[in-house]
């Protein structure tokens, strides 16, 4: 018999819609955690919204998922083995509230960049979650179309809040993100003075 809290329904998880729309011009599309079955006593029929849900939904929106990024930092929420077998699945423990590091950052850039590179000839889709599908999931996401696509900070942000159909919340996230386009810059000016002397 699981201990107590092992079926216990994330905090503030019902306040959320399960999931955005593909972000225009990407391959992303963001949702917050599916819950496996044992959640299920815990929740309104309603609000239910598991693995199973998960592809449902997607294929209501005319869309394939081709790959899970999973950010949150434990793995009690539902097992891969609940996913179809076709779908790729890739952790990432990203603690919540604190910005990701270097090695985060990098990890989620290359599990991104694989896959596109091994989906070139299809149109699947890269679903990205943390526990809301909000904070760790929208910075990674705008932190890879800012630093791979090179797409201007607020822009990235409001494809983001948009496509996701609620706002990053954490302000320390926001802040990180807008500082981006400041520190391109910055070294772009630092090369060309290099150069120039």
């Amino acid at each position: 018999m699981p201990g107590r809290g092992a079926a216990r329904v994330p905090e503030r998880w019902t306040d959320y819609v399960p999931l955005g729309r593909r972000l225009p011009g990407t391959r992303f599309i963001a949702f917050k955690v599916p819950l496996r079955q044992s959640f299920d006593h815990n929740l309104h029929p309603a609000e239910r919204f598991s693995p199973r849900d998960l592809i449902k939904k997607i294929k209501e929106q005319r869309e394939e998922l081709g790959l899970i990024i999973d950010l949150t930092y434990t793995t009690r929420y539902y097992r891969p083995e609940e996913l179809p077998a076709t779908l790729c699945y890739s952790k990432i423990l990203t603690m919540g509230h604190e910005i990701p590091n270097n090695e985060t950052i990098f990890q989620f850039k290359s599990v991104v960049k694989n896959f596109l590179r091994d989906n070139k000839d299809n149109d699947k889709l890269i679903g990205v979650h943390c526990t809301h599908g909000l904070n760790r999931t929208g910075y990674l996401v705008c932190r890879y179309l800012i630093d791979v696509e090179g797409m201007e900070p607020n822009a990235a942000i409001e494809l983001f809040n948009r496509a996701r159909g609620h706002p990053i919340e954490r302000m320390n996230y926001i802040e990180d993100l807008q500082k981006r386009s400041r520190k391109k810059l910055a070294a772009l000016l630092g090369r060309k003075n290099v150069k120039g002397s």
